[in-house]
């Protein structure tokens, strides 16, 4: 673990509101915490560098150190187990599809143990991969084992059965569809003369072995978990396995139906007493099962065909550490971006978090939107490129030196994949999250560049604002999905940082009613508006993406589950689901390189007289943005293009565009229909471009965009003393009516 990290359970908080901390630290002495408003989070030194202002808090002072655990990987709890405790002989029924059936340890599946006595059942996947038992009273312990490797990513109906007048344990895996030549279904038993009882007591626990905490746990899905009061033979427990509850007999105890409120953490038992459990940390809900055909695509449709959750062993959803101190912001506090700053025995941390202005009290005519659903999305992402070159970059510049590669104990990301190989559809901000602090570079930049994304790489334009004296206010998206538009309905202008690529229908459909109601919008990155992502209120600070079909994707969705859990909504690309970026900003994402930059050149509309106001000061034969701290300029990385047909306003404005990028450059897998044909129908080279977009909307409204990324990062060159802030500053200055 990192020596000293924390998180808070907000992102936004609004003065008269109370935002709580946690912290970790494993350095013996106490620790240092205080507060500081993040004025700029670059560590190139030849940028502005981090600026920090501090901030008097009632927090501020000394804490004794103590070390918060994390426990990775999901599973189900069932607290109310009562009837459990009086069986004698018993079946346990499931269907699975594990992802790792042979891991070099076991996985549980359903588990029941006591923790004091180790009297209980398990059944699980063994060291082999095999479907396995472990049942005890206490005294004595008994282990059976199929002996017959399950095979991945196949469906199998699976069973434990204690027969206490026999004196036998059962237990056998049937594979729904057998593979020619594999032999994997199949039954073993072994004799087992308990003395007690061997149902355990305290929770039911679902793909992982019970225990404080739960342990072992189990890659894949999980479906119909039951439970009968009786010793099935091999035939009745497979077919119960699959059954529905009602026609299990008058054995049956339990029979947990997972289709059922696939939506939240619950999971509800069909069975006649009711034990209704919860999962932890997040496993995948609404997904395929073992009945699902292929013919329903959408889970609310066929739920019954979507029963599965799956589970995967570096699932974490809430670290559930302790407070450690509260803040609540004073009534007058200044909106802005703050950090908590930690410090202990020469390490330190920051949590970083956002102040808005009190609902209907604006403190400026302007607010920054900040993605927090991106920065969700995106948190903890190991990128693979920790390297000597990047260690070396982070020591000579006094840049973090934690990275997310070095340290997914604290849960991965949405852009990585689990252990087992699935795409990570679930992310949160309740863990410490390594890549959005000041000073976190993303990448090692032989070119001097500061390589930086997302919160440290929009601190470029917090900078900005303060280096020419503009005032603003903040927002989240997530004040957006919470509120609507009224959270900016009263701020002439909004700017967003360099990449708020992820919205809710929430967040999307607020900023389409501050346009049309006449709000001016600066949309000052790239590749914006581009995914749809899901939240839910039951499960506070997560996010959900399905990554359908299409798309710039780290992985792919399975088929049939391209439909989000938390709301039920098509998941994947907004133009997918008719709202493409271009229809907000007049611009969307065309193309995609390395974190390279160029210049924008100006085109004849800069002249219109509707917009020539944007480069007053310039020379309109100058590049404008042949610099910055982000690729060396000012339209890279990811470009967005105006496109009539995606539905960008006719009468907007190209007023420029960026000069021919390197061969890094391609399309996005949307445009492309086949390896030499484009959806537009241009030359591909013709295609990959920035272009620089003015259009006005209802009621006096207007609409600037950039469409590049790397826009942001040209702004602090020369001390903030170049044409891009020039423009900048012409835009938001007319944008305000000043």
């Amino acid at each position: 673990m990192l020596p000293i990290t924390g998180y808070a359970d907000r992102y936004s908080v609004a003065p008269g509101q109370s935002i709580a901390f946690k912290v970790s630290s494993t350095v013996p002495e106490d620790y240092e915490a205080r507060l500081v408003r993040v004025i700029c989070g670059d560590p190139n030194p030849a940028g502005p560098g981090i600026r920090e202002q501090p901030v008097e808090a009632a927090f501020a002072g000394r804490y004794p150190s103590r070390v918060q655990p994390i426990h990775n990987g999901s599973w189900a709890r069932v607290a109310a187990t009562a009837p459990l405790d009086a069986l004698e002989s018993f079946t346990v029924t499931a269907t699975i599809w594990p992802t790792l059936p042979r891991l070099s340890r076991r996985q549980g599946l359903v588990s029941r143990v006591d923790d004091d006595t180790g009297a209980g059942f398990t059944l699980e996947i063994d060291e082999t991969g095999s479907l396995a038992a472990t049942l005890s009273d206490g005294s004595r312990t008994v282990s059976v084992s199929t002996g017959k490797a399950l095979r991945a990513r196949a469906w199998y109906r699976v069973f434990l059965s204690y027969d206490a007048g026999a004196g036998e344990v059962r237990v056998g895996q049937l594979a729904l569809a057998p593979a020619m030549t594999v032999d994997d279904s199949g039954t073993a038993a072994v004799s087992a003369a308990f003395e007690g009882g061997c149902t355990g007591s305290g929770d039911l626990v679902f793909a992982a072995r019970a225990g404080a905490p739960p342990c072992d746990h189990y890659n894949g899905k999980l479906e119909t978990p039951g439970i009968v009061a009786t010793a099935l033979d091999p035939e009745a427990a497979f077919r119960a396995a699959g059954e529905d509850p009602a026609r299990s007999g008058d054995h049956l105890v339990a029979a947990w139906d997972f289709s059922r409120e696939m939506s939240s953490a619950r999971i509800l038992d069909a069975g006649p007493h009711a034990m209704h459990g919860e999962t932890v940390n997040l496993p995948a809900r609404a997904m395929t099962g073992w009945r699902w055909t292929g013919e329903e695509m959408c889970w609310r449709h066929a739920p019954k065909q979507y029963g599965a959750i799956h589970f995967h062993d570096d699932d974490l959803y809430d670290c559930g550490w302790e407070t450690d101190f509260s803040f609540e912001v004073p009534d007058d506090f200044r909106s802005g971006a703050y950090a908590v700053r930690l410090g202990a025995g020469g390490e330190e941390d920051m949590i970083p978090f956002f102040v808005r202005a009190q609902p209907g009290r604006a403190q400026s005519s302007a607010c920054v939107l900040i993605p927090v659903f991106t920065y969700t999305v995106y948190a903890n992402f190991a990128r693979g490129n920790v390297d000597d070159a990047y260690r070396e970059q982070a020591a000579r510049w006094g840049a973090r030196p934690w990275t997310p590669d070095e340290h997914p104990e604290y849960g991965i990301s949405t852009y990585n994949r689990h252990s087992d190989g699935s795409g990570v559809a679930y992310s949160s901000r309740l863990r410490p999250i390594l890549n959005q602090r000041s000073g976190y570079c993303a990448y090692a930049d032989p070119k001097g560049g500061s390589c930086l994304r997302h919160f440290p790489a929009d601190t470029h334009l917090l900078a900005w604002l303060e280096a020419l004296g503009h005032d603003f206010d903040v927002i989240t998206d997530e004040d957006l999905e919470t509120d609507g538009v009224g959270a900016i309905a009263d701020y002439k202008v909004l700017m967003t940082g360099s990449h708020p690529e992820y919205h809710t229908p929430g967040s999307l459909d607020a900023l389409a009613d501050y346009t049309g109601r006449g709000g001016r919008l600066m949309y000052l990155g790239g590749n914006g508006f581009y995914w749809r992502v899901a939240v839910n209120p039951e499960l506070p600070g997560a996010v959900e993406i399905r990554r359908g079909e299409t798309g710039i994707r780290a992985w792919a969705a399975e088929p049939g589950e391209y439909y989000n859990a938390f709301d039920g909504g098509y998941g994947g690309l907004w133009r997918n689901s008719g709202r493409a970026p271009q229809r907000l900003v007049g611009v969307g994402f065309i193309a995609q390189g390395d974190f390279h930059g160029t210049a924008y050149r100006l085109l004849p509309a800069s002249r219109d007289p509707r917009a020539a106001w944007i480069f007053e000061g310039i020379e309109q034969d100058e590049l404008l943005g042949d610099f910055g701290l982000s690729g060396g300029g000012a339209a890279g990385f990811e470009l967005d293009w105006l496109d009539p047909s995606l539905g960008s306003p006719a009468h907007a404005l190209v007023l420029a565009r960026s000069e021919p990028q390197d061969d890094t450059f391609m399309l996005v897998p949307e445009e492309m229909l086949n390896h030499y044909v484009n959806r537009p129908g241009l030359p591909a080279e013709d295609l990959i471009r920035s272009e620089m977009v003015f259009f006005e909307t209802p009621n006096g409204g207007a609409v600037f965009s950039v469409g590049s990324i790397t826009f942001c990062g040209s702004l602090p060159h020369n001390d903030f003393r170049n044409n891009v802030s020039r423009m900048l500053d012409n835009v938001l200055r007319r944008f305000r009516g000043r």
